[in-house]
């Protein structure tokens, strides 16, 4: 696992096959300049590289996690235990990356958004006021009129959607309840062919989150990959853990989750210039001022015979203070 502190860029406008613009990104774990040596070495090659016809990314993305192939991870290293490192995503959450410690999500099916009560606020009016003015119509009163027979319509209309809405939720319930068994039927199956493994299981907004505390483990290795597999993990996920050489977890809330905007300014990959540190550092206050009211996920339960080891208790106690996983509080 590697999580630079310091970044650079290289951009070139040399001539290379008729095209001008060539980026590449350089990283370091001791300073600035010696990412900036990177970044003008990269740039050099890929420049040598583009003059001789072979085929090369031009202009290196800024990505901070998700699909940055073959990139260290790029976010801001909020602290340091041991080995972890605790950082802050592109959209201001906090995540724990750990080289050893085997975190999986197991995600189900997302739900409708919940608008009955927007739409009942809007219905209820409209059809009153829209069956009243076609009441009077209908007994020679021309007040109202044509405006009375729309709003009747508009709001027969958004019954009709009400409708669909409640029915539509009620199949979500019932499909995420099976999805749920399912997801749980897995973790159980998977500990009844391994029954040397710990696994402690956390409730997420979004399913669970599954930790292995019996030992150790490499990304690269094939229990991990048959791990990942019986549980139905996500697949960036999987792919992400491989290409990063660590596992990780969100150990803060989505701020959209508790009423926050995006990480400002957007787009939130670090690191960012100067201007922009104090639109950020006003965000994280907002953002830490709501979180302390939610967790990042909530233990349920302990399972399997194995014994917890020791370095792993650690990192379990850490995500679980810093995840707020035992305190009761709503998860987000």
């Amino acid at each position: 696992m590697f999580i630079p502190r310091y970044w650079a860029e290289a951009p070139s406008k040399a001539q290379t096959k008729g095209r001008t613009t060539v980026r590449r990104y350089g990283w370091s774990a001791t300073s600035q300049a010696d990412a900036q040596a990177m970044a003008e070495v990269r740039l050099a090659e890929a420049l040598r590289d583009l003059s001789a016809g072979e085929k090369r990314v031009r202009m290196e993305p800024k990505v901070a996690y998700n699909g940055s192939e073959g990139f260290p991870i790029r976010e801001e290293i909020v602290s340091e235990h041991g080995d972890l490192m605790v950082t802050r995503n592109s959209y201001g959450a906090l995540c724990l990356n750990t080289p050893d410690a085997l975190f999986a999500d197991v995600d189900l099916p997302e739900g409708p958004s919940d608008r009955t009560g927007c739409l009942m606020f809007l219905a209820l009016p409209t059809l009153l006021l829209g069956i009243g003015g076609t009441a009077g119509l209908i007994q020679g009163r021309l007040l109202g009129g044509f405006p009375s027979i729309v709003m009747l319509v508009v709001g027969l209309g958004l019954l009709m959607r009400i409708g669909w809405e409640m029915l539509g939720r009620r199949l979500w319930l019932r499909r995420r309840g099976r999805a749920d068994a399912v997801a749980m039927r897995r973790i159980r199956g998977f500990l009844d062919t391994h029954p040397d493994w710990r696994l402690r299981i956390y409730r997420t907004p979004a399913g669970y989150r599954v930790l292995a505390t019996h030992r150790p483990f490499s990304p690269m290795e094939p229990e991990v990959s048959a791990f990942f597999d019986a549980l139905g993990t996500d697949p960036v996920y999987v792919r992400m853990c491989r290409n990063q050489q660590c596992f990780r977890a969100r150990v803060s809330p989505k701020p959209w989750r508790i009423g926050v905007g995006h990480l400002r300014p957007r787009s939130g990959v670090w690191p960012i210039g100067p201007e922009g540190l104090r639109l950020r550092q006003e965000w994280v206050a907002a953002y830490e001022a709501k979180s302390a009211g939610h967790a990042a996920c909530s233990f349920l339960v302990e399972l399997g015979l194995g014994a917890p080891h020791g370095k792993i208790l650690a990192v379990q106690q850490l995500h679980d203070r810093l995840s707020r996983a035992e305190a009761g509080l709503p998860i987000a």
